[in-house]
């Protein structure tokens, strides 16, 4: 033995530990409950187990900075959003409640409405009274222009310029009279025509005038042209005024009306600069489209039409409510439950005339985000990410604080059509996400933006300590979530059975699982199981019942899978002994439900250069994980046999009739086992089953899925019959987690299955071998015939002949 290896005695050979029944399951006891059903207990009157989660909560609804906003992370099932809506409303009860906001048409640029806030339960109160003043005010300017009143000022102004038409025409005929001369009209026009006695002279009566006499005659005529010509050219201008007189008597008939019906609007909104604003407006734009505003109240023949079926016409005058906080007591909490791009932002919806999509500012809608303006906002982080563009959305909001509504189609430039630029909407919320863990993270490491956005985390644990106080306090939780149920009072004895179950569920004896989903499903079904039975109250055996059926539902794969190996279809020997084959332990996950599988794993071994071959990872049937751990035992093979020899042997390891991807170390300890094996030339007992992953110094170190592990093992051993010499090896620092089914438990009771404790490779060597491991002396060398010494001799052996083949020639090879 080298100098070097004498450096590393292993300590002295510590034996394993067979468990007894009772460390197979840590069972909650009744004398801990002081009650005797649930009815008797009081309310849990705190979030339990979740104080961490809960002060980051706090912190972060009442920080009020910007980018304090909070992502609560967890697994489905830890009632993240039940208790952040709990918190949230309480905490919204206490605030203001929020303003209303409205969009109202820009009339000078009416593709960019404008934003109005207006008091809380204001913004339906201004709709309705400006939707009856429109329609007021058509009907009163249909009524008003059509009035005796205004009737007889039109005729007024009309019989002034008629009259100073024809007393014009009078004079200009006076003139032309007393020069013998007549003004006439004609289909043309007027014409002048020369008289003689009261006669119209003719062109021949004219021609036998007297030259001096005609060219007389033509000079008179010429000048009351003249005369006509400017008295034709003032028409125009007499018309002009005319019109005028008429335009000013109608704006002022539609003043006085539009004074009238918006005066009360004034008066009932005084205090309201935005509102007092846009009515003068809205004045500006009534007057300034009277005519075409009193023709909706008219019809073909004069009589006035229904003035709301007008008003319908007119959306611009309308007032497009937004957000609504009539009803609303304390400040918003929403929750979007589909968060796409539209229902967080809003959207600008369109209609089809002629063929053609158009829209105004009332069909803008309003999101989420505008809805919870002023409150809080929760959402489910992975449906946000999950819709395009809305997380986007949402950040470009938080960051802007303003909610700026516009088209999708538009933005992306995907669709030409009519649309709006609304103006944006201030944003004063805070934002809940609800998500996992990993997407949480992936967020922090992926987007440089959300940690500025999501500055606190509110992180649920996923179980508590188990300790007497803890259990009494479950207890009170059972009852509570009892009673909000409304179920049946669980005994002392089911309430019991249901934190046992909760140890379970969080794979650890010495932890109560905090998922308040399986809760509720166990409580509702144990509820049900006691009213299959006619039971007043839940028992124990309800609740074991309501596990069992739940087990029975989700195992039919299980089965198929045990029956296989019961039929010797996959290939799991559970007694005899087997050089190089040991059987290890997987665990398959159904969603909820999982179980586990016994595999074969077989290992051969070789002269070659020291290369262990993970058989799976070459046909990329294994994962990084389980990669690692064949690795780790081939350096633990070298370190502890040839450290001052070249590692001399070719091995090769794999999980036979495994068709899918295996990942995970768990099954080191049992490949690291069948590769001594073969080494030592030592069969291993097939009758035990090993799981547990193995460092560099061969110490056992902890697996997950260990109860299911073990029950998986023990339900192929229970189809086969039980020996008595079958049983499972576990590492050591599993044992705090043993929570086996009571079958199981039984069984080691009476000596039919046996669960075993291991916390050095050398240990589960032992079990599965018989041999002794083996301790060095002082001078390093193993005890004869023990497993360690047997395994040295080989690879010393592989060595050496190693070293024999590479000072040979080779075609004279050493026998």
């Amino acid at each position: 033995m080298s100098e070097s290896h004498k450096k590393k005695p292993s300590p002295d050979e510590p034996s394993a530990t067979a468990l007894s029944a009772d460390a197979l399951f840590h069972g909650c006891d009744p004398a801990l409950l002081d009650f005797e059903t649930t009815a008797d207990l009081p309310d849990l009157d705190h979030v339990m187990g979740q104080e961490r989660a809960l002060e980051a909560l706090d912190f972060g609804i009442e920080m009020a900075h910007e980018g304090y906003n909070l992502y609560v992370l967890g697994s489905t099932g830890l009632g993240k959003r039940s208790l952040v809506n709990r918190l949230l409303g309480e905490i919204a009860a206490k605030r203001p409640v929020p303003s209303d906001w409205c969009y109202i048409n820009d009339f000078e640029s009416p593709h960019r409405p404008r934003v109005l806030r207006l008091p809380a339960g204001t913004g339906q109160a201004l709709r309705r009274d400006m939707q009856q003043a429109v329609e007021d005010i058509i009907t009163a300017l249909a009524s008003a222009f059509q009035s005796e009143a205004y009737r007889s000022q039109a005729q007024e102004i009309h019989d002034e310029f008629k009259e100073r038409d024809e007393q014009a025409f009078a004079a200009l005929r006076e003139k032309a009279e007393r020069e013998h001369v007549v003004l006439l009209r004609t289909p043309g026009g007027y014409t002048l025509a020369p008289t003689r006695e009261g006669e119209i002279l003719d062109a021949d009566d004219f021609a036998k005038l007297p030259e001096d006499e005609q060219k007389a005659i033509e000079k008179v005529v010429e000048e009351l042209k003249q005369d006509l010509k400017q008295l034709i050219a003032q028409i125009p201008r007499w018309q002009r005024e005319m019109r005028e007189r008429h335009k000013e008597l109608s704006l002022s008939v539609s003043s006085f009306t539009l004074d009238q019906h918006l005066g009360e609007l004034r008066r009932k909104y005084q205090a309201l600069d935005e509102v007092q604003g846009y009515i003068d407006a809205l004045r500006k734009d009534l007057l300034e489209n009277a005519d075409q505003i009193r023709s909706l109240g008219e019809e073909e023949g004069g009589g006035p039409n229904p003035a709301g079926q007008a008003a319908r016409q007119l959306n611009r005058y309308k007032i497009n409510v937004l957000v609504d906080h009539a009803h609303t007591e304390g400040a918003p909490v929403v929750y979007e439950d589909n968060p796409t791009y539209q229902n967080l932002v809003g959207r600008v919806e369109h209609t089809v005339q002629f063929g053609t999509l158009v829209t105004d500012f009332s069909l803008i809608k309003s999101g989420a985000l505008a809805r919870a303006n002023g409150g809080y906002l929760v959402l489910d982080a992975d449906k946000v990410l999950s819709h395009a563009f809305a997380w986007q959305g949402l950040k470009r909001a938080l960051r802007a604080r303003e909610v700026r509504i516009e088209s999708l189609e538009a933005m992306l430039s995907i669709a030409s059509t009519t649309t709006l630029e609304p103006e944006p909407i201030p944003l004063d919320l805070k934002v809940v996400l609800v998500g996992d863990r990993l997407l949480y993270y992936l967020l922090q490491e992926y987007d440089p933006e959300f940690g500025r956005l999501f500055k606190v985390a509110a992180d649920f644990s996923e179980d508590i300590r188990r300790d007497d106080e803890a259990t009494r306090l479950y207890a009170r939780l059972i009852a509570s979530r009892q009673r909000t149920a409304n179920l049946r009072p669980l005994g002392r004895d089911a309430v019991a059975r249901v934190i046992e179950q909760a140890a379970r569920r969080a794979e650890d004896g010495e932890r109560l699982s905090l998922h308040m989903g399986s809760l509720d499903d166990l409580l509702r079904e144990a509820d049900y199981w006691a009213g299959k039975a006619g039971a007043e109250r839940v028992q124990a055996e309800h609740v074991q019942q309501a596990v069992a059926a739940g087990i029975r539902r989700a195992s039919r794969i299980r089965e198929r899978v045990h029956e296989e190996i019961t039929r010797g279809i996959q290939l799991v020997d559970v007694d005899g002994e087997r050089i190089g084959q040991v059987n290890g332990l997987s665990v398959i996950s159904l969603g909820e439900f999982s179980f586990g599988r016994p595999s074969r794993i077989t290992a051969t071994a070789r002269l070659g250069e020291g290369e262990v071959v993970d058989i799976e990872r070459e046909v990329e049937l294994g994962g990084a994980i389980h990669s690692k751990g064949v690795l780790i035992l081939s350096s633990y093979l070298a370190w502890r046999y040839s450290t001052d020899l070249p590692l001399s042997l070719a091995a090769s390891l794999t999980f036979e009739q495994s068709y899918g991807l295996v990942e995970g170390d768990s099954a080191s300890v049992a490949e690291l086992c069948a590769l001594l094996s073969v080494l030592a030339d030592a069969p291993i007992r097939q009758s035990l089953a090993v799981t547990g992953s193995v460092n560099q110094h061969g110490e056992v170190q902890a697996i997950g899925g260990v109860n299911e592990k073990i029950e998986g093992f023990f339900d192929v051993c229970a189809a086969r019959g039980l020996t008595g010499r079958q049983g499972v090896i576990i590492p050591a620092s599993n044992r705090p987690h043993l929570m086996l089914r009571h079958d199981v438990v039984e069984a080691v009771r009476e000596g039919r299955f046996h669960v075993h404790a291991v916390s050095h490779v050398d240990q589960a060597a032992t079990l599965l071998t018989g041999l002794q491991a083996g301790v060095p002396d002082e001078a390093g060398q193993w005890p004869p015939e023990s497993l360690n010494a047997r395994v040295q001799a080989r690879l010393t052996t592989l060595a050496q002949l190693r070293q024999a083949f590479s000072g040979r020639d080779g075609d004279n090879p050493p026998h």
